[in-house]
């Protein structure tokens, strides 16, 4: 995992906010709001939102799982809010970069943000200076989907449920190697989390992407997995990997066959990325409803709903105020773990 400082990744975030040129109108619309501010009015532009594209900031690369997710959700938000909602990916530093953008950028509804677990909780504590503050810079609009970790061990390995991967961890220290995207990611800290619940020592062995992980995992060079369910179901369904648990409270719809932890024996263990969507602090209120409503309706679309079952999600809403409270508790919870396991702020 590529490591920045706070002040690398501010220039960074100086260096794409330069290069993004307004034209007129955008300048002078920009100009009529501040001079409504100026005047302690409100904006009208509430009841007409959106009258232009809608730009959404995500901190990671194009075709990973959450960039697909967001962007089945985004088609159906357009489709409701009659304006075209246009992915702009910008990753780097475990999210930092693209999340930093956003929370800098002006708080008109037209920017928004599509951010996850690491770059709204657990980086608080993976870094040692963050250039935002998720809940300071940040309005949350709504969480709509979860990706729970999925433990995978290749199949021609001998384990085959978890409390048998626990015993056979336990009889082989160190030797069971688990592939993930970096220091600090998903895959790692539910690995990590994994080791402190069960008493077992793993081989970390990261990687630069998914794509490079993949072929040493069916070789069995990197056996095991706590991986998002979209990065391993093609394998899944190939057969060189067996899921032995979900990390959640509940099954998934994609796995119904697959038990959660606590059904096969290990309490307290849940991992998962999730997914939200948010604005710069200071976005208008009405601004924030409307785009929640329209969140909901996608949501609740059968046809988005099964998409997202599809790629390996979770259908989940949760309302500004609910995600507010879940990132409190999400950053106190992952604090708490990265402190235990030990792993140095970067």
């Amino acid at each position: 995992m590529a490591r920045f400082g706070r002040s690398k990744i501010t220039d960074i975030v100086q260096q794409q906010s330069e290069s993004f040129q307004p034209d007129r109108r955008t300048l002078l619309s920009f100009g009529a709001g501040a001079a409504l501010a100026a005047a302690g009015l409100r904006p009208a532009h509430a009841q007409n939102y959106p009258a232009r594209p809608v730009q959404v900031l995500v901190p990671f690369a194009g075709g990973s799982a959450s960039d697909v997710i967001t962007r089945i959700l985004l088609n159906r938000m357009s489709t409701s809010l009659g304006q075209a909602f246009v992915v702009d990916n910008r990753p780097g530093a475990g999210g930092n970069i693209g999340t930093a953008a956003a929370a800098h950028a002006a708080p008109d509804g037209y920017t928004l943000l599509m951010s996850t677990s690491g770059p709204l909780a657990a980086n608080k504590s993976l870094y040692k200076e963050l250039p935002y503050d998720p809940l300071r810079d940040l309005a949350p609009i709504g969480l709509f989907a979860t990706l729970p970790n999925v433990i995978v061990i290749n199949s021609k390995l001998p384990p085959k449920s978890l409390a048998e991967l626990i015993d056979y961890a336990k009889g082989h220290p160190r030797e069971l190697n688990y592939g993930t995207v970096g220091v600090g990611s998903s895959q790692h800290l539910s690995a990590a989390y994994f080791e402190q619940l069960t008493g077992t020592e793993l081989t970390h062995v990261p990687y630069r992407n998914i794509a490079a992980y993949t072929p040493d995992f069916i070789a069995g060079q990197v056996p095991l997995g706590f991986q998002l369910l979209p990065n391993v179901l093609g394998l899944i369904r190939s057969g060189d990997a067996r899921p032995l648990a979900v990390a959640s409270d509940k099954r998934m719809t994609a796995l119904p066959d697959v038990p959660t932890a606590a059904e096969a024996g290990l309490k307290n263990y849940e991992s998962a990325a999730w997914l939200a969507l948010l604005a710069p602090a200071n976005t208008d209120k009405a601004v924030i409803e409307k785009l929640y409503k329209a969140m909901v309706e996608a949501v609740n679309d059968p046809k988005v709903r099964a998409l997202f079952v599809e790629q390996g999600a979770e259908p989940l809403v949760m309302d500004p105020k609910g995600l507010t409270d879940y990132m409190t508790t999400e950053t106190t919870k992952w604090a708490g773990i990265i402190k235990k396991i030990g792993i140095e702020p970067m």
